[in-house]
């Protein structure tokens, strides 16, 4: 992606969540600190279960009113209804609100030119009356910008950028080690810390109570982590839930498939070290890892 394109993601969900009491309402679900988000910082957390396991990820940025929740559109009404579980007698309103916005993708360097630009100093600046925040998962993903349709396409004029298709960015996530597409596999299969949400800043181990706290903290203070998400490579069609061998050793399977593909490897036992630059095969077809921990 180079810096005078921009993509428009059109799987994305947003949702608002308002009212006086949803700073500690959010506080006491989401992995991360909200204290963390404000109109120069954003985050990107997640919602566990109470076993600690994998549900939904997302960021949150302020908003004038409350925040606002990026999520992948499969999950937007599935995230209103948890939210709404626990909602119980606080004072907070939850809002489906993307059919009004569009998320535009842009590369890091252009962020970086418009900030100084606008005499701004945060990761999270407003532009045109639209939050632009850099990717708190990794800055090489870029920055997002949230914005009205109508909107966006004025600042994209304005900014004289060339709307490109979103495979370039799919493809970086992936060597990088972050799952876009088929994130839906990985609900319930695997815990919080498997999923790197530690390295991707999704968590934050200093804040109080959280759903899934008391088993992810067990796990990072033991140092009991046994298998991480990694990318998968291979030049043939992988299943989902197919098994992945080094030599005759069962190390992991496959938990998002096609066109980008990771598997939950094991990392001890055998070392990661072991098979990471090596050939790999799941139900006789080559593969092998892109990226080690």
């Amino acid at each position: 992606m180079e810096k005078d394109q921009i993509i428009l993601l059109e799987d994305r969900g947003l949702i608002s969540i308002t009212g006086e009491d949803t700073k500690n309402f959010l506080q006491n679900i989401i992995t991360n600190d909200i204290e963390k988000v404000s109109f120069s910082s954003s985050i990107f957390s997640a919602l566990f279960t109470p076993q600690g396991k994998y549900l939904f990820e997302f960021f949150l940025i302020q908003s004038k009113n409350g925040y606002l929740l990026d999520c992948d559109n499969k999950f937007t009404n599935e995230v209103i209804n948890y939210l709404l579980k626990y909602k119980l007698r606080s004072k907070i309103k939850i809002k489906d609100i993307s059919a009004n916005y569009v998320i535009g993708l842009i590369t890091s360097e252009k962020f970086i030119e418009i900030k100084k630009s606008e005499g701004e100093t945060g990761d999270t600046i407003e532009f045109r009356d639209c939050p632009l925040f850099l990717d708190p998962r990794n800055k090489k993903l870029g920055a997002r910008i949230l914005s009205s349709l109508e909107r966006l396409h004025l600042t994209i004029k304005k900014l004289d950028l060339k709307i490109v298709k979103p495979d370039t960015y799919f493809a970086k996530a992936h060597s990088l080690g972050i799952p876009i597409k088929g994130i839906e596999n990985l609900k319930d299969q695997l815990f919080g810390l498997e999923a790197n949400f530690e390295e991707l800043n999704a968590i934050d181990f200093k804040k109080g109570c959280y759903i899934g706290q008391e088993n992810t903290a067990r796990m990072k203070l033991k140092e009991k982590l046994r298998r991480r998400l990694l990318p998968i490579s291979s030049t043939e069609k992988l299943n989902l839930g197919e098994e992945i061998f080094y030599k005759k050793n069962k190390i992991g399977k496959i938990l998002i498939n096609q066109p980008y593909p990771f598997g939950l490897i094991k990392v001890v036992d055998p070392n990661i070290k072991e098979f990471e630059n090596k050939e790999l095969l799941t139900n006789s077809k080559k593969c092998k890892l892109l990226k080690s921990v």
